[in-house]
């Protein structure tokens, strides 16, 4: 290392300040609840408490209702 040129070692010295400048620290923490956000929402018709039984068999599979038995 002594015997690198002067501008070498300039250079090397602001190469390392410029990198402790752009990433030299963490960035600021983000709280929780500046993460999330809370909204009122409307309830939808098939959660109001109507159920239909005609229709429940789209939800679910069974593989013995698949074969027929």
């Amino acid at each position: 290392m002594e015997n690198e040129p002067a501008s070498g070692t300039t250079a090397a010295v602001a190469a390392a300040a410029t990198r402790h400048a752009r990433f030299g620290r963490l960035p600021e923490r983000i709280r929780f609840h500046e993460m999330t956000e809370e909204k009122q929402v409307a309830p939808s018709a098939s959660a109001v408490g109507s159920h239909d039984p005609e229709a429940s068999w789209n939800h679910f599979s069974c593989l013995a209702l698949d074969l027929g038995l």
